[in-house]
Parts: structure tokens; C-alpha cells; sequence
């Protein structure tokens, strides 16, 4: 495989430049499908090709993926920022680039994307406000109700946490466009992508995964759901990021040559 670091202009929904790590088949015929990675709170679009071994688990796998720089912003167009259009930026400019430019497959059956804790959020959330882009998710230790549990959120965490998200959600995004859980009742069944996520059981988000088991159990929605040992850390994430591309093969009809 190879590995490009690569390096948009400004002419996007942010208004700036950004990057984007991207692995690459090669000595294989195109198109291929792309599977798009998301990166957690406190990291940026180096996070998974520095802390995991992503590169050597998709080797052979006729298989693009892209990890995107998403900030700190919930992959979400914030509220009060025009230039703060992370998810505008991710399905408009960035699928366009990347479709633009690699020999990819530019419809819904050759897109999927997957993220860990905030980018687990942000996968599922475009997923289900975005079905007509991508054809499965998965999450990893995901956020999945930092939306619904934001009001109370808000009033533990104090002054700076409300200064850094109100501006990107608003002060109820409770049942809102960025709520998973709403989102997951209102979307059409014959679009919904094919879910999957896990949490650890060490995770501070556990409640939070198993929260959104039991809402989607209660909807009739069809998802994959597991737990195991482990905490919030990169050591789960580089074990688990496994199990998602073989679900993403399986989900492509993808072999390793």
C-alpha cells in the first residue's frame, strides 16, 4: 500500500487549508471503494496511521482510505461559526475531491466510514444524515449521545466546556439534526447503511454505547453490537480497527490479493 499525506487548498467550506492522510492499493486495477476514517477529540488526521497499525491491516485489500483533519468539531456545521462546516466539508468537498481524484467508485455502494469516540460519533451521525452516501458505519467507544446528553453535560463541566461546544451544537441539541438517536428514528428504513459498533468495558462512554443498543433494539433498527475488555485508549482501538475492515470487506464483497 502506499501512503500519501495530502494537502487541500482553501477552497472549501472552511475557508482554510487542511489535510488528509490517505492509503493507497497498489499494482491493482481501479475503481476502488473508499472507506473514510475519522479521528477522536484530542487527535488529528495523523492519529490513526501514528497510533495503529492501520497500514498493514488493509495491505491487499483493493481498498482506499481517507482520514480526514476534523478539528475539534464534532464533524458537525457549527451553529455559530459559517467556517466551522466540518460536515459540510466532509460530504461536499472532501467525498468531491476524493472522488475527483483517485480512481474510486463516486456512489453510495463504494463509500463507508468508521471513527473512534468523537469520529465514532461523527461516523454514525453522517451515516444516518447522509444514507445516500455511505452504505455502512461502524463506531468505536463512539460519543453516540453527546447530543442528547449535552444539557447535562453542560452544567458539569462548566464554563469552557460551554464555550467551546454551544457555539457548535446550540443549547438543546436534544432530538436536533446532530442527535444520533433522533436521527436513527426519522431515517427511512430502505436507506439505513449497515451498522455496527462496539465499546469497551472499561469505557467512560460505555452508557452511552449501550444507551444507543437499546434505542436502536427499540426501533426495530438491524445493527451489530459488541463489547470487550478494554478502556478508551489506543491499544482497543488498534485491536478492534480489525474487526471493522473485515466487516467492510464483507460489506464491498472486497478479497485481499
Amino acid at each position: 500500500m502506499a501512503v500519501c499525506e495530502i494537502h487541500l487548498n482553501a477552497n472549501n467550506a472552511l475557508g482554510k487549508m487542511t489535510s488528509a492522510m490517505v492509503i493507497l492499493p497498489e499494482g491493482q486495477p481501479g475503481p476502488f471503494p473508499v472507506f473514510y476514517l475519522l479521528h477522536g477529540l484530542s487527535d488529528n488526521h495523523t492519529g490513526w496511521t501514528r497510533r495503529t497499525c492501520i497500514e498493514r491491516y488493509v495491505e491487499g485489500l483493493p481498498l482506499i482510505v481517507v482520514m480526514p483533519d476534523g478539528g475539534r468539531g464534532f464533524y458537525t456545521d457549527a451553529r455559530d461559526n459559517p467556517r466551522g462546516a466540518i460536515e459540510t466539508f466532509i460530504t461536499r468537498d472532501l467525498i468531491g475531491f476524493v472522488d475527483g481524484t483517485f480512481q474510486t467508485i463516486p456512489t453510495r455502494e463504494g463509500r463507508v466510514i468508521a471513527g473512534l469516540s468523537m469520529g465514532g460519533y461523527g461516523a454514525f451521525k453522517l451515516a444516518l444524515k447522509h444514507p445516500d452516501l455511505f452504505r455502512a458505519a461502524v463506531s468505536h467507544s463512539g460519543a453516540v449521545d453527546f447530543a442528547g446528553s449535552f444539557s447535562g453535560r453542560s452544567e458539569r463541566e462548566g464554563e469552557e466546556w460551554l464555550r467551546e461546544f454551544v457555539p457548535i451544537f446550540g443549547d438543546t441539541p436534544k432530538g436536533g439534526p446532530d442527535d444520533i438517536f433522533a436521527l436513527a428514528e426519522q431515517i427511512d428504513r430502505a436507506q439505513l447503511p449497515a451498522l455496527r459498533f462496539d465499546c469497551g468495558t472499561e469505557d467512560f462512554l460505555l452508557d452511552h454505547n449501550r444507551a444507543l443498543r437499546d434505542h436502536l433494539q427499540n426501533l426495530g433498527v438491524a445493527h451489530q453490537y459488541e463489547e470487550f475488555l478494554g478502556g478508551h485508549d489506543w491499544a482497543y482501538w488498534d485491536l478492534h480497527i480489525q474487526e471493522t475492515i473485515g466487516f467492510f470487506a464483507q460489506e464491498l464483497g472486497l478479497e485481499r490479493k
